[in-house]
């Protein structure tokens, strides 16, 4: 429910509630009266209460609203006595405590009764007088000479006017005592929707300013305090990711700096080996400087293709690196791969060949210009370690239900199984012969990267020395 839907209902039932409740409490009062302590307190009789409680109290506004000279005035004091007969009521006016106009015979001590009476803080002001009971209102009077007055105004009562009245305060008692409980109560009920949410959002707030990220944000309340707690939810979530991204990019910072010091140390070494023979007139022949000189420009390309890869594994690792995904017939795709490397791998008296055993035109989802980069970097890396006089390389591919499997597998010197999983970590060389190989040492970390890049898998199984199988896994799609 939303604040305005509940503001409304609130509202509705702080009125409604009080008059049902004030409604049933007067019918209660109605019965037990009646049946218990035999008051008629009827609707004729609190119709007639009312009536005369009306005329006295019209009559008392028109005097306070009349000229005080007017009073003095016989005919304006017979308009008045004649507004009180439908009530069969008396009208005594007075000046400086002299009887200027009376209805009705009367002593002073009754008089002095009536002022008395007017000047009492209760509802029910009632005087008996020659033993009937009247009620009693006072209206005071300035004359035009200054002088002061007052006008009192008499009206019979009945047996059970008294109890009538006590149900009118009843009612009204009853009336403001649910309004204000039922109003504090719903107050209480709507605040608590709206206060205790606002808390458990400050008080995530307050933790996140303080750099706690790990508190979840409930979501609970009324349905825009819910729609603000799942906004902040929502920030409290990227402001993680973003710590985390911040944190794995500064953790990658460090190792890539770490790692190419490590890796950068031994040709720089050998640069400056070389650079200071030349300095040094070592290379004292054309030949030898242009030897020396080769190899240094072998060694800065070799560091060149390792920063080009940090780069490159660095921007893959931090999903920075966008993917142009095509639909792709797999058999054309990898014929033109094999098309690619055979010419090359020739020079290495390395063979490469293309198994196929899927059932008709399969096709992936894959961005053609990364999957090469994965695929000649599996090749390239198979020629490095081919140990054996004929090389063999082999594309394997076959399906499940539901994926296309490609296995590239070489005959080569083969790894141990200990370490075919980890084949794929930034740097790793499995042995001191792999690590003397040329590289960055992220040619399979960068290709894993790729693959999963494409909602694929990737992983190694070692033949031990009869070679490796790289192993990748695509979802397949519909044909077409």
């Amino acid at each position: 429910m939303n604040i305005k839907k509940r503001l409304i209902l609130s509202n509705t039932i702080t009125i409604v509630i009080p008059f049902v409740v004030t409604i049933i409490a007067s019918f209660l009062f109605v019965f037990v009266c009646s049946t218990i302590f035999n008051k008629d307190v009827s609707y004729d009789n609190f119709k007639k209460f009312m009536f005369i409680k009306t005329e006295l109290s019209n009559t008392k506004s028109t005097i306070w609203k009349q000229n005080s000279e007017d009073m003095e005035d016989p005919v304006y004091q017979k308009y008045l006595y004649q507004k009180l007969s439908n009530i069969d009521g008396e009208l005594i006016i007075l000046k400086n405590n002299t009887v200027i106009f009376t209805s009705k015979d009367i002593n002073k001590i009754d008089i002095e009764k009536c002022l008395l009476e007017s000047k009492v803080k209760s509802q029910r002001k009632v005087v008996e007088i020659d033993t009937l009971d009247y009620i009693v209102e006072v209206a005071p009077l300035r004359f035009k000479d200054e002088a002061l007055g007052s006008a009192i105004l008499l009206a019979p009562t009945f047996e059970y006017a008294g109890i009538l009245e006590k149900l009118i305060i009843f009612i009204i008692g009853v009336f403001l005592i649910t309004f204000i409980g039922v109003n504090i109560f719903m107050s209480y009920l709507f605040s608590k929707r709206i206060i205790k949410p606002l808390s458990l959002l400050k008080a995530a707030v307050g933790d996140i300013s303080k750099g706690d990220l790990s508190l979840e944000i409930i979501e609970a309340g009324d349905q825009e305090i819910v729609d603000l707690c799942a906004d902040f939810e929502k920030m409290r979530i990227q402001l993680k990711d973003a710590v985390s991204l911040k944190k794995k990019y500064d953790d990658n910072r460090t190792m890539l700096v770490s790692s190419i010091s490590h890796d950068l140390k031994t040709p720089l070494t050998s640069i400056k080996g070389y650079v200071k023979g030349v300095l040094d007139g070592v290379a004292n022949t054309p030949e030898k400087a242009e030897r020396y000189l080769k190899t240094v420009y072998s060694k800065a390309e070799g560091m060149d293709v390792m920063i080009n890869d940090l780069l490159l594994y660095s921007k893959l690792d931090l999903s920075q690196l966008p993917f142009n995904f095509e639909k792709t017939d797999i058999i054309d795709y990898f014929n033109y791969c094999i098309h690619e490397s055979t010419i090359e791998l020739e020079k290495f008296n390395i063979k490469i060949s293309l198994i196929n055993d899927l059932k008709g035109s399969k096709y992936i989802k894959i961005d053609r210009e990364r999957l090469m980069r994965v695929i000649l970097n599996i090749i390239d890396n198979a020629r490095k370690y081919m140990d054996k006089e004929k090389g063999e390389i082999t594309i394997l591919l076959r399906e499940t239900n539901s994926s296309i499997i490609i296995e590239i597998r070489d005959n080569g010197c083969g790894i141990d199984n200990n370490d075919a999983n980890k084949i794929f970590d930034r740097f790793y060389r499995a042995d001191s012969a792999r690590s003397e190989a040329k590289g960055s040492g992220l040619g399979l970390a960068i290709a894993k990267q790729i693959v999963e890049g494409h909602k694929g898998k990737i992983w190694a199984i070692s033949h031990e020395s009869k070679g490796t199988s790289i192993l990748i896994s695509f979802g397949k799609i519909s044909e077409g």
